[in-house]
C-alpha cells in the first residue's frame, strides 16, 4: 500500500492532514522561516538551502525570502537563479532546467483541489508535476499553475498565468498566457 507522500508525487488523491506530510511540512516551514532572516552571502546560508533542496547544484541560487511546502519536490538544474518572493508548492514535483532564470514574486503551484465543494471539504487533494526548461526566463510575478511544462529556451512576460504548456522556443505573455512570438534559439533573435 503506497504512503500518502507516494500518492502525492505520483498524482494520485492523497491525505494532506497525514503525519508524514504535516512532518514534511514543519521542516520546510522551520528552514523557510530560517531563511527570512538571512542573505545568501551568509554563512549558514548554503547549508541551509541544501537542506530544504537536497541536490541543488552548488552554481544554483535561491535568494531568500522563500517559501515552499516541502523542498524535497524541487528539482533545480546547474546555474538556476530564482529571485526573491518566490512561493513554490511542491507536492507535485517542480523540475526547473539549467541555466533558468526566475524572477522575482514568481509562485508556482502543483497542488490541485477537488473541484466538488464537497469533496473539498476533506483534507485531500491531488498534485500535478511542473516543469520548465533549460536556458528560460521568467519574469516578475509569474504564476505556473498544475501540470504546466514550459519548453526549453522561453521567455515567459511578467504577470503572466500559464495554464497551459508552453512549447520549446516561445515568447508567452498574458492572463492566460498565450505564445506571442517563436523564438529560434540562436542569442534571443525572434521570428516574425
Amino acid at each position: 500500500m503506497k504512503t500518502e507522500m507516494e500518492k502525492m508525487r505520483s498524482g494520485e488523491l492523497y491525505c494532506f492532514a497525514a503525519p508524514e506530510l504535516q512532518e514534511s511540512f514543519e521542516r520546510a516551514a522551520t528552514l523557510c522561516a530560517r531563511m527570512r532572516t538571512m542573505t545568501v552571502y551568509d554563512e549558514n546560508y548554503r547549508k541551509t538551502i541544501e537542506d530544504l533542496i537536497p541536490g541543488i547544484p552548488s552554481t544554483s541560487v535561491v535568494n531568500p525570502p522563500f517559501q515552499c511546502d516541502h523542498g524535497t519536490g524541487i528539482v533545480l538544474g546547474e546555474n538556476v537563479f530564482v529571485n526573491y518572493n518566490c512561493v513554490m508548492l511542491d507536492a507535485g514535483y517542480i523540475r526547473i532546467g539549467r541555466n533558468t532564470k526566475v524572477g522575482p514574486c514568481c509562485q508556482f503551484y502543483t497542488p490541485q483541489h477537488p473541484i466538488d465543494y464537497m469533496e473539498r471539504r476533506e483534507p485531500k487533494e491531488t498534485a500535478y508535476p511542473i516543469t520548465i526548461g533549460e536556458d528560460c526566463w521568467l519574469g516578475g510575478g509569474v504564476v505556473v499553475c498544475p501540470g504546466v511544462t514550459i519548453g526549453n529556451r522561453c521567455v515567459i512576460a511578467a504577470g503572466s498565468v500559464v495554464v497551459k504548456d508552453i512549447p520549446d522556443d516561445s515568447l508567452a505573455a498574458g492572463c492566460p498566457a498565450v505564445v506571442k512570438k517563436r523564438l529560434n534559439g540562436k542569442a534571443g533573435v525572434v521570428e516574425q
